[in-house]
């Protein structure tokens, strides 16, 4: 690679969570747990969802690509995590780096769109009944997901061009769990100026192009479900969506802050990496099939059908 021609650091210490062999075993387990139960939930509902023809519908459609790249994401960063807890040097290549770097930022970004497609499915369902089948087509939901990919690919790309042609000399202790571009940055003796700003408005961008529309679509479903005169049906329609707007916030509102807000190395800029990382994968499913009959109903009949 380029960077091998620029740079004496050929790989990266991660500090991890803790430098406590005996809190990293008991971390080491916790987390082994949580990936187990990530794995499990999320294959659950891509069975379920795929199993059961009442699901065949646009909203599960993007809920089991939901849960496909809840496996991606988690996969991406919890195995690395599970080494190193168990290892005395927690190492990573520099093609490692750059590697889990794109692959957070290509899994992130398709989910932030996908999530922003779900509001607007809520959207259609619930202010235009009539007219859902047309709006939401099957080849335009295939279409969509294939558009999310795409874009969160060629962002993926030029996030990791940022980091290729950077410099790293001397310091190469990452005070992180993970490669993330807001903690490698500061490790280079290059000018990071430039970087830092495309950085924040690639992020800007994305992010709030996401978002807005999740925003406007919920501001109309919520003025619709207000004129709806029976109690049921307001209560229906609130339980339908609230499920993906804790999703939502949850999801953006620890990804935003952790790549808008200045690094400090403290346990704050942990916390927010593993709550959108490690914990919203895990969490999605319970989200979506506590809360949803529809899901719950056809977990029943599969079990039932195979059991």
């Amino acid at each position: 690679m380029a960077l091998r021609n620029h740079s004496t650091v050929t790989e990266f210490i991660l500090m991890g969570l803790s430098d406590d062999p005996h809190i990293e075993y008991l971390l080491f387990v916790f987390f082994l747990v949580i990936y187990l139960l990530t794995l499990m939930g999320n294959l659950m509902l891509l069975v379920v969802i795929r199993a059961d023809s009442h699901l065949h519908t646009p909203m599960y459609f993007f809920l089991s690509n939901l849960s496909f790249l809840d496996l991606c994401f988690s996969s991406v960063t919890v195995p690395k995590l599970l080494e190193d807890l168990l290892s005395e040097k927690k190492t990573i290549s520099v093609e490692g780096c750059l590697a889990q770097v794109f692959f957070v930022f290509i899994t992130a970004g398709t989910e932030a769109f996908l999530l922003s497609m779900m509001a607007y499915d809520r959207y259609a369902a619930i202010c235009h009944p009539l007219l859902y089948a047309q709006m939401m087509s099957n080849q335009l939901c295939v279409r969509l997901v294939l558009v999310s990919w795409g874009l969160a690919g060629l962002n993926s790309v030029v996030i990791v061009l940022l980091t290729v042609n950077l410099d790293f000399c001397e310091d190469q202790i990452i005070h992180h769990y993970i490669c993330e571009l807001p903690s490698l940055f500061p490790l280079s003796c290059s000018d990071i100026s430039i970087n830092t700003d495309i950085l924040i408005c690639i992020i800007i961008l994305h992010g709030f192009g996401t978002s807005l529309p999740i925003f406007f679509s919920y501001a109309r479903i919520i003025s619709t479900i207000l004129t709806i005169s029976s109690t049921t049906g307001r209560s229906k329609a609130f339980n339908t969506c609230s499920s993906h707007l804790i999703a939502v916030i949850l999801f953006f509102g620890s990804g935003l802050v952790r790549y808008l807000m200045p690094t400090s190395g403290s346990a704050l800029d942990l916390f927010f990496s593993l709550q959108y990382s490690v914990f919203i994968p895990m969490v999605n499913p319970l989200i979506y099939s506590l809360k949803n009959k529809e899901v719950k109903a056809a977990v029943k009949r599969t079990l039932e059908k195979y059991l």
